[in-house]
Formats: C-alpha cells, structure tokens, sequence
C-alpha cells in the first residue's frame, strides 16, 4: 500500500469515526433486536448497485494487483467487508428479485430474465414505505415484464412493475438496451424521458443521484443507485470503459480463474477495469455527497453486485455458472450498526440482505422473506460459531441447475436433458465438485471420483434439505458416472 493511500484510508476512517460519534446520540445504539425500542432516528440506506463486478476486483479483497478502487477500499476499512458474499441466482434480474424481496428465484416470479416481479410480493421498497420511508430508485430496473415495459421491454416501468418504489423514479427496465456508454434515455416517475449525451453512463446515473441526495429529506429514506457497469452493452457484445481504458489497461493482471481458460477475458478486461475504476469513482463521489448533506452519519451505505462475470471460460457467456467468478459477490457495508472495520468470512447470500436491512432500521421483515439477517455475525461471536455457512443456488437459461456453496465445498447438479424453459426439474444429476480449500480457482471438477463419494453424499442431501426449505420439490440426483 503506498503511502498517500494509506493516508487517504486512515483520514477517511478519522472521519467516520467523527461521523459515528455523532450518529450514536441520534441512531441510539441500543437496536440488539427488533423487539427492544426501536432507533430515535431510523437510518437512511442508500444500496449501490453494480452490475457484474467480480469480487477480487476490490482492492481491499488484496487478490488483483491492477485493481485501483480506493473508494471501495475506503469503505471496506471503515465499514464491514462480508468477503464470503455470493449470488443465490448468477444472472441480472433474477438476482434483483432476490435482493428485493429475501425469497428465492423460483418464487419472485423472474426466475429467468424477461419475466416481471410478482406484485403481491412484500419487498425491501413496501415494507420500509409502511415505516415511513420513501422509496426511490435511479438506474437500471429488470423487473418489470418485458411484455409491459415499453420499447420491446428496455424502456419506461409502468408505475405498477416498480416493486414499491413509488417516490423519486429515473430508471430504464434494461439499461443495457435503452442506453450507451455515451449516450441514452431513462424515464422519470411519470413517464417521460431524461436524455443524456457524450457524458458516460456511470457519471449520468450519479448526477441523478445527487440531484436526489441534495434535495430536502423530511423521511428517512431508501435509494437504489443500479448501475449497469461493468457489464457489458448487449448490442455491442463487450464491455466499454470510459475513453482511454483499452490503453490504460493492456497489461493488467489476469485473475487466475480465467488464464487458465480459453474464453474473451483478452480482449474484454480492460475495459472492464476501467469500468469498475469508474464505478468506484462514483461511490467515492456519492459518499462525499452524502458528507456534505450531513446525512453520511445516520446513513447505511450498501456497495453490492447481483453477479460476477467469467468472460466465456465456463459457458458461452458471461455469468450463470456455480463458479466463483459467478457467484462470488463484492458487499461492502457501512454506517449505523455496520461500522466496526471488519471482514466477515462466513458465508452469506443476497437472500439474506433484505431482512437484514430492515432489522437494521428496526423494521420486522415480513414471514415471506427466507433470507435471514446478518447482523447477528456482527455483534455475537456465538452467532459466528452457529451461522449456517451454506447458501443455496439456483441456475437457469445456461441450464436447469441447482447447488449448494459451503465454506469447503461447491456441489453442482444439472437437468441431465439440457432444458431451461422451466424454472426446476424433478430429477438432477451430479454435475460439478470443487473444492474450495484446495482449488480456489475451480480448476478440477471432482465430480464422479470415487474418492468423493461420501462428501458428494452429504453435500447432495444437504442440498435437497435446501431446496426442500425453498419449497422446491424434493429432487431425485442421480451420480455423476464420469470415474466409475
């Protein structure tokens, strides 16, 4: 670490213990549960969203020496860095369901991409809405039905396909096909269109976001800022950084994953690295706006993504696999309740980032959502010791798949026909084991050695006893064959 950033990150963390200090007399510290009374002052939250940003492209996380994000890594020292973090569902609107709503996939109703969000559903919007916050949302949405949103389903959300959030709205359904890296259309809350050109998406999202932040706030509130970088334009097939990236970024680091493995990392990586550097340009910009407002000390500041991304080495795109470069997800949180400078390595999935967002403003998350809140690893080091670290996953449109991630283990089973019009199937067999200690890069596929066979055993009935708890039907998986 060089000098001026360690600079940077210790004056960073003595200003948010300044801010902390301050936020204890309003915030109260007294939320141990839901039950007590609840905070003088509930805490806004602001959820930052990437999309497709890989773990390991966060410098705090120490494994990628051409990462340059001081901004996260700022956050990452002052706030909680869950560096065990994965995806329930590698792909971009699917996993939006679950992060909304704390429930699994195959019950949202967007267990593929198209498909809307089912509108009886409680979601972190509606349930904060009901204790007085305002719901508000800038950038890219996913969740409405592509047969209601407007222009071929990527433009406009009709107020009903917006999950709750029903305050301060600019967005597009799919941000990937209704705008450019320099140029594009998002709407406002009532329908008509915000236009931008030759500025680059991710600094046109944050300038709206700022318009929000620097507004009079008489509620507490509750913002997603959903960027689409660093994934890539559809209709360009490739990531785009902002000028000069390609050039800035021709010899970077090769994450070992991906080296290994024939796919589009080669030309693709160095635009993604200066996607992400612009990503971390603007929470870095968003943090100090939420400074100069003076609501930095009683907000939560949430940096996340829905899926990872491994440049064609595993399937024919770039995510829905039960690889780490798919499911593995950077999350970062800090402010009221997140503030002790910590990483937390047990595992933990998006399913469980609703309830614990609610438990943290001190609002009972509804009997709907499976997830479980988190905050309990944070305060209770017996919670650490009985934290359940397995987390369920379920794959579509590359395939029919269901796994389990342990903090050893990835166990992976397919729909042995190859369907994917179907959200489930009722038989499955055994697809993939990695194992995590000693093959982090997922470079041998243990599935089928005899050697494996008890630990394959436990992890397929572990497995079943988590789609079981989804409400999944209990599955017949069959062995893999491939090492008789």
């Amino acid at each position: 670490m060089t000098v001026n950033r360690r600079r940077f990150l210790l004056g960073t963390a003595a200003t948010a213990a300044q801010m902390r200090a301050k936020a204890a007399l309003a915030y109260g510290e007294q939320q141990t549960t839901i039950n007590q009374s609840l905070p003088a002052a509930r805490p806004n939250i602001v959820i930052y969203h990437s999309d497709q940003f890989r773990w390991d492209f966060v410098g705090a996380n120490e494994l990628n020496s051409s990462t340059h994000t001081p901004n996260l890594d700022a956050l990452a020292a002052t706030g909680i860095n869950f560096t065990h973090a994965v995806t329930n569902q590698p792909v971009c609107a699917p996993s939006r369901s679950v992060l909304l709503t704390g429930i699994y996939a195959t019950d949202t109703g967007v267990w593929h991409n198209g498909l809307g969000l089912r509108q009886d559903l409680p979601t972190l919007a509606t349930e904060l809405r009901k204790a007085g916050y305002t719901a508000n949302y800038i950038g890219k949405w996913h969740l409405a039905p592509a047969s209601e949103a407007q222009g071929g389903g990527h433009g406009p959300v009709k107020p009903e396909f917006r999950g709750g959030f029903a305050d301060f709205w600019e967005a597009a359904n799919e941000l990937e096909w209704a705008t450019h890296p320099y140029e594009g259309t998002i709407w406002d809350r009532d329908g008509k269109p915000i236009a931008y050109k030759d500025e680059y998406r991710v600094d046109f999202i944050t300038d709206h976001a700022e318009k929000f932040l620097r507004q009079k706030h008489d509620q507490p509130f509750l913002l997603m800022i959903s960027q689409l970088e660093p994934h890539q334009q559809n209709d360009l097939g490739r990531m785009v950084g902002p000028q000069g990236s390609a050039e800035r970024f021709a010899d970077a680091f090769v994450p070992a994953d991906l080296r290994s493995f024939p796919g589009d990392w080669h030309k693709q990586l160095p635009d993604y690295y200066g996607a992400c550097e612009s990503i971390d340009a603007s929470v870095g910009r968003v943090r100090k706006i939420l400074e100069e407002e003076n609501l930095a000390a009683n907000t939560i500041f949430v940096f996340m993504s829905d899926h990872g991304c491994h440049f064609m080495t595993r399937n024919q795109e770039y995510k829905r696999s039960t690889h780490n470069s798919s499911l593995r997800v950077p999350l970062l949180i800090d402010g009221p309740g997140f503030d002790s400078a910590r990483q937390i390595r047990e595992l933990v999935g998006i399913v469980d980032i609703a309830p614990t967002l609610l438990e943290a403003a001190g609002v009972a998350a509804p009997q709907s959502m499976r997830g479980r809140s988190f905050l309990p690893l944070l305060r209770d080091a017996g919670a650490r010791r009985d934290w359940p670290s397995e987390q369920l996953i379920q794959i579509s449109e590359s395939m029919t798949g269901r796994a389990i991630r342990t903090a050893d283990w990835t166990y992976c089973v397919a729909d042995p026909t190859g369907a994917t019009d179907k959200p489930a199937s009722e038989n499955y067999h055994e697809y993939q084991l990695y194992d995590q200690r000693n093959d982090p890069h997922e470079l041998v596929n243990l599935a089928g050695r005899k050697e494996y066979r008890e630990i394959a055993d436990e992890l397929r009935d572990r497995l079943r006893k988590l789609m079981v708890q989804a409400e999944e039907a209990d599955p017949q998986i069959e062995p893999a064959k491939l090492y008789p």
